[in-house]
């Protein structure tokens, strides 16, 4: 671990990867913070899946940063996460610990193991449309122009990427304030877990079960009922969304409402694992775990960190 100085633990939904990034952080005298992107949300608890009893191990808590850090219905950004987590990750090597990051929301890892230029920009729409009209070459060679001293030429392959960092570039131009948290090397040890898909698919199936008996719908309809509309529930995705339609009468049956939001998260586990392929093919390096039940996955995680 000597090249590192943290670690991360991905995947896609349902496959345990809270469980073995907390025991990681217990392991190696860690801290977790949370790259889910509803676990942010406070009351967002069943459907978002936070689990917070196993944020323990043998009955020492481990302790962690970004969930339960904002209200609804306020929107939290890529930008937001990204500046959150650096505060957070700061903190934690500021006393002697070794930050883990655990979730599944490729963007926000992306942000941080890629290390997205993220900045709050002024709208200025006629200029993003010009930008998106001009050819990807012409915009790489008058970034490059700009920013002869680029470092991750990788970049100028990324149209998105590059428009942004034109964007910036105009915004200062303008006297706008770009500035941001001040931004820690990250040099992240990635660990990867999934499991083949009937046992995933198996995973996702008992756990929507659980949540449904365990009280989701009423969740949704207690968050309703304190003042977030059916649009701003619908946003969240998943669960919240189709709970949302249930409670509409969108959805006739509460077989309905387990069969629609079965097939979205497998979906939307399928979306996770092809981001997480995207990243690998623009040269992040992942050390996939074997598919195993969930200890000894946990020991292949400490085997890897201790070699």
């Amino acid at each position: 671990m000597k090249d590192y100085n943290c670690v991360v633990i991905l995947g896609p939904t349902a496959v345990g990867k809270t469980s073995i990034g907390v025991s990681v952080a217990h392991k190696f005298n860690g801290e977790v913070i949370s790259a889910d992107s509803r676990q942010t949300y406070r009351h967002l608890d069943i459907g978002s899946g936070k689990d917070l009893d196993e944020y323990q191990v043998d009955g020492v808590p481990v302790p962690y940063h970004l969930i339960d850090i904002i209200d609804l219905p306020a929107e939290y950004t890529v930008y937001n996460y990204q500046q959150d987590f650096y505060k957070a990750f700061k903190d934690i090597q500021s006393r002697g610990k070794l930050p883990v990051v655990i979730g599944g929301t490729g963007m926000y890892l992306d942000a941080i193991i890629r290390d997205y230029q993220l900045v709050n920009l002024p709208e200025n729409p006629e200029l993003h449309k010009k930008l998106e009209e001009t050819p990807l070459e012409e915009l790489a060679a008058r970034l490059l122009e700009l920013q002869p001293d680029l470092h991750v030429k990788a970049d100028l392959q990324e149209k998105d990427r590059v428009i942004k960092a034109l964007e910036i570039i105009e915004a200062k131009k303008a006297g706008y304030d770009t500035t941001s948290v001040d931004r820690p090397e990250i040099k992240p040890f990635i660990i990867g877990t999934t499991l083949p898909r009937p046992q995933l698919w198996e995973n996702i199936s008992i756990r929507l079960k659980e949540r449904l008996d365990n009280g989701m719908l009423d969740e949704v309809q207690s968050i309703h009922d304190s003042g977030i509309s059916w649009e701003r529930l619908e946003k969240l995705g998943l669960e919240y969304r189709y709970c949302s339609f249930f409670l509409q009468n969108k959805i006739t049956s509460k077989e309905d409402l387990y069969n629609q939001l079965f097939i979205a998260i497998r979906q939307f586990a399928k979306r996770q694992e092809t981001w997480f392929r995207m990243m690998e093919k623009k040269g992040v390096k992942i050390t996939w775990l074997d598919p195993a039940p969930k200890e000894e996955r946990i020991n292949q995680a400490y085997n890897l960190l201790l070699r």
